[in-house]
Formats: C-alpha cells, structure tokens, sequence
C-alpha cells in the first residue's frame, strides 16, 4: 500500500472515531446524567495517561506510610474529597452522581493502578473537561498576596506532603475499616441542617432547653 493510501486511510479511521465520539456524547443531549459510553471512557483514558508529564508516572513517595500518616490523609480526604468520591472512595455521593463523567470508584483497578506519581500528579494538577480540580500550586498563589517567598515555600511544601499522604490513603481504601468509617464521618462538611440538628441533639443530651425556632425558621414553615 502507498504512504498517501496509508495517510488517507489513517485520516479516515480518526475522522470516523470523531464522528462516532459526537454522535455518543450528543445521543443524550448535553446532560450530565448521562453516563459516559465506552468511547468517552476509552478517550478519556487515553487523554488522561497522556496528559501528565513522562517524569510524574515513575516519581516515587517520599512519605513513609504509618498510622499517623493514614489518619492524617483520612481526615483530610473526608474534609476536602469525600464529597464528591465518598468516605469509601466509592463515588456514590449526591454531587458524584451530579457530576459528567462520574467520579472513578478509587478502589478499583483504574485507579489502582495507576503509579504512585500519576496519582499524586491528579491530585496536585487536576483533570480538565471532569470536577476533578488542582489541589497543588496554593504556596505560588499566596506568595503574590503579600506572603515572603520562604511562606511560599514552606506552604507548597506542605501542600504536596499533604497529597502525598493522600496518596497512602487511596491505597488503603479497599482496606478501610468500619471504625475508620465512622471517624471520617465526622470530619465531613456539614450543612446548616446538620448544624443545627447536631445543635439540637448536644442539647438535648446536655438537658438544656429548647430553643424556640427563629423567625426565618416560623415564616419557612
């Protein structure tokens, strides 16, 4: 086969996996409730091994795994993370449902295997066209806000510690205890409603009276 018969052909087969790709992604609408196809997936895959840099995929962790070191990245995935991929890593949150494509159940073997620097690499530097965000880079946002360059240092240092350590917990997920469990649930955002309902139940147990609800509280009802 000629060079030109097999530069057309190769142009035909990527025009066709685009066509394909829109045709998978328009089949309904624009919502985000639908669920990825297996194109998407494919690409998106693909897209994601190729978008960190040839160093970040063998970039070892330098933090030492330990107890502290896991309760340390427990608490801060149920503070930071757990909203959109759960406690467990599962994904099944009310946002993650919301979300297009779903957040990665983190337990399974897309994600697992995955080296050590690629998922510190997601971490740190996000995922573009998902709700995955950047977490790193907060120290050089700061450093322009008045903060000396050694503050800038110091606070990127601990950012990247921060998702180091994460990455030991993600490790663990499959792991995860149900006393664990239970401790992150503490630790996760809370609503007003929670607020005020965990206000209610101190309360009670302390014997103090209740208080009567506020007026924004009586026009709502």
């Amino acid at each position: 086969m000629k060079r030109s018969q097999i530069v057309l052909l190769a142009i035909v087969v990527v025009l066709g996996l685009l066509v394909a790709a829109v045709v998978s992604i328009l089949h309904d609408g624009l919502s985000a409730r639908a669920q990825p196809s297996a194109l998407e997936t494919a690409i998106a895959r693909t897209a994601r091994k190729m978008a960190a840099p040839s160093g970040a995929h063998n970039q070892k962790n330098p933090i030492a795994d330990s107890p502290d070191v896991q309760r340390e990245a427990r608490l801060h995935f149920a503070d930071h993370c757990a909203i959109c991929h759960s406690n467990d890593g599962s994904g099944d949150t009310m946002i993650g449902h919301g979300l297009y494509p779903k957040p990665p159940d983190l337990r399974e073997q897309g994600t697992q295997n995955l080296s050590d620097g690629d998922i510190f690499w997601i971490i740190q530097n996000g995922v573009r066209l998902t709700g995955m965000p950047a977490f790193g880079g907060a120290g050089s946002e700061r450093s322009h806000s008045g903060h000396s360059h050694s503050d800038s240092h110091s606070d990127s240092h601990s950012d990247s510690d921060s998702s180091w350590k994460l990455v030991r917990f993600i490790r663990h997920l499959s792991s995860l205890t149900e006393q664990e469990r239970l401790e992150m649930e503490e630790y996760n955002p809370k609503g007003p409603d929670d607020r005020q309902e965990e206000q209610k139940e101190n309360d009670f147990l302390s014997g103090a009276p209740a208080k009567p609800p506020s007026k924004s509280e009586q026009h709502h009802h």
